[in-house]
């Protein structure tokens, strides 16, 4: 998969994407400089895995890299699959909530659309490393029964976008002949992308880019006036 797919039915599917724990008493066992150092490696590997793929990136290097023996990292996590889980685990239900928050809302398919591309802006600009992961290393995840939560999530966004397209179409809202699952999967990517640029090659805030799509959703680029 080259970006994420999914959707969610008003109250319905998954109530939590989280997979399994790494170890039981990885997070609290030896105190705050335990749980500090653990949050290190997450984030250390995060890094290595969008800059050179899940795959491709061994447990030797994750060590090396926060300066650290590779046995000592199994007293964190029993296995690289485990830091995966907490860094896509971590970025998928962040992204679970916002489009929980916006379908439950009770705002028009408008406002909650709105929502929607406001929140996950903001989200996915701190889940960069998550994104590039499952951009990378899809064909990976997708195939692994650990990761299986994965699916069950980008389904239930998937949803939630359609169920909105249809809600204003039926309103009235939106035009007739809106094309709900190839409109979600066009806005999906374009709502995706920016979060890669980065903030050294890009002079636009999260916000300008969330004013952007919706611009270009609501109002598209035609002179009314011409």
């Amino acid at each position: 998969m080259r970006c994420v797919n999914s959707t969610r039915q008003a109250s319905k599917g998954p109530r939590s994407a989280t997979p399994r724990q790494s170890r039981p008493d990885a997070a609290s066992a030896g105190g705050p400089g335990r749980s500090e150092r653990r949050a290190d490696v997450v984030r250390i590997a995060a890094e290595l895995f969008a800059q050179k793929g899940f795959r491709a990136t061994t447990v030797r290097e994750i060590a090396d890299a926060a300066g650290i023996l590779s046995g000592s990292l199994y007293h964190h996590f029993d296995s690289k699959e485990s830091i995966g889980d907490e860094i896509l685990s971590s970025f998928i239900n962040d992204v679970l909530a916002d489009y929980r928050d916006a379908a439950s809302s009770a705002g028009s398919p408008r406002e909650v659309v709105e929502q929607i591309v406001r929140s996950t802006s903001r989200t996915l600009s701190r889940h960069r490393a998550a994104l590039a992961m499952l951009q990378n290393d899809w064909s990976y995840f997708s195939t692994q029964e650990r990761f299986g939560y994965l699916r069950k999530a980008l389904g239930e966004i998937e949803r939630t976008w359609i169920a909105q397209f249809e809600r204003g179409k039926e309103a009235g809202v939106f035009r007739a002949d809106l094309d709900a699952r190839l409109t979600y999967r066009l806005l999906r990517d374009v709502l995706w992308i920016p979060s890669q640029w980065g903030a050294a090659s890009s002079s636009y805030s999260i916000d300008q880019v969330a004013d952007a799509i919706l611009a270009l959703l609501f109002d598209g680029i035609l002179n009314r006036a011409a």
